[in-house]
């Protein structure tokens, strides 16, 4: 009990401490530094990388790749590099890493059908780690009961099996099986920010509305695991609709500029 108690005023000290603004305003908890999140990211793609089979097609390769360096070419920090991946599975999903990771599957492929519908996963997904999700999620992993294991693995006490936990908190809970799931803040966040990326990136926005109707195909009445803290297709659709004003002038100025066909 002695060890509890300035255990429990230094993470409340921290909690009070760390709080910043994602790029949209909201308020965030965030008790990692990029380092250590780079670092998280590094060994949790590592992991997947071993764990998953990695497609051969050249091809899908390529195109995948294409679309994924199109979006990071427009983030505002260009000295990170970033390594993509495309694995060899019927899973309808994708994922990006802290440190400069991108990990889409094969399924996806069949349900994003051109280079604009895949250009909204991957910018979604990148727009989490823009906005620091991953870290806001192992944050506040940390102040709950998990959180003492997440903590352990940060200070570099932690155990192999302590990865699945921050894998989780990574956005990863679907493939560790874990459930840490991004909250329907940072989902919509994500939306929002990542059509802005696929925008400036010259990829047609509106094709995010087609995006989700197909994902709603694939499915069925929850969606594809992909999305499944997301609001309701309807809301989604609606949100996505309202936000093309905002963007079509992002993705009329690229159009001005010799852009990648990615196919």
């Amino acid at each position: 009990m002695n060890k509890l108690v300035p255990l429990l005023f230094i993470s409340l000290l921290m909690s009070a401490c760390a709080t910043h603004k994602s790029p949209t305003g909201r308020s965030q908890m965030l008790l990692f530094d990029k380092n250590k999140m780079s670092q998280m990211g590094e060994q949790s793609f590592a992991a997947m990388k071993k764990s998953e089979k990695i497609s051969q097609d050249k091809q899908k390769t390529a195109y995948v790749n294409c679309v994924a360096n199109r979006i990071t070419a427009v983030l505002p920090d260009q000295t990170q590099q970033w390594e993509v991946v495309l694995f060899d599975s019927k899973q309808v999903n994708a994922f990006a890493l802290p440190g400069g990771y991108i990990g889409v599957y094969t399924g996806l492929l069949e349900v994003a059908a051109d280079q604009d519908q895949l250009a909204t996963v991957v910018g979604h997904e990148v727009a989490h780690v823009l906005a620091r999700h991953g870290n806001e999620q192992v944050s506040r992993s940390q102040m709950t009961n998990t959180g003492i294991q997440l903590a352990d693995v940060a200070l570099g006490a932690g155990g192999v099996a302590n990865k699945d936990l921050y894998m989780a908190g990574l956005g990863l809970g679907a493939q560790v099986g874990i459930l840490l799931p991004f909250g329907r803040d940072q989902e919509s966040e994500a939306d929002e920010l990542g059509l802005e990326l696929m925008a400036k990136a010259g990829f047609n926005p509106a094709m995010s509305v087609t995006l989700w109707q197909n994902m709603a195909k694939a499915g069925g009445e929850q969606g594809p695991e992909l999305f499944s803290t997301h609001p309701s297709h309807s809301t989604r659709i609606a949100d996505l609709q309202a936000l093309q004003d905002k963007v079509s002038p992002l993705y009329l100025a690229a159009k001005k500029q010799s852009l990648t066909q990615c196919k």
